[in-house]
């Protein structure tokens, strides 16, 4: 009878855990795709909530199409992403139509320096989420 308890609590610590984790990083949400004149319009949601000023931010996306093959690569820079702030950052994806797309992969974070200009590896603090019907991974 002890067992349920046991795993509830397991299960909501391990919650608490990722709520944890990701209060304190960087959170990158695509939220909404649009057609625009021969390209696909991405918006994506930065939830910066680190303590930090990124003065540079640049991501390596890869971009799959519906049979999973790379459709596209395309280098985003988001900077600056400033402390405890949300912000909004918009690109085009150029010769790929919205409906093409599969799924999105951050493929790395090639340039994140902080306030005093220091290197960072920001891989690690980003935690994509998809408010779309697109996968957007790490």
């Amino acid at each position: 009878m002890k067992r349920p308890f046991v795993w509830l609590l397991i299960a909501a610590l391990i919650s608490i855990g990722i709520q944890v984790a990701a209060a304190n990083g960087i959170t990158i949400e695509l939220n909404k795709f649009e057609d625009q004149d021969g390209a696909c319009r991405a918006y994506l949601v930065f939830q910066n909530q680190t303590d930090a000023t990124f003065s540079e931010f640049k991501l390596d996306l890869v971009m799959f199409d519906t049979d999973s093959v790379i459709a596209k690569r395309l280098a985003v820079d988001a900077s600056p992403l400033r402390p405890a702030k949300t912000s909004v950052k918009l690109f085009d994806i150029d010769g790929l139509a919205c409906g093409d797309i599969s799924r999105i992969l951050i493929n790395d974070v090639i340039a994140c320096r902080d306030q005093d200009g220091e290197r960072l590896d920001c891989i690690t603090a980003v935690t994509p989420v998809s408010r779309n019907t697109v996968a957007f991974i790490k």
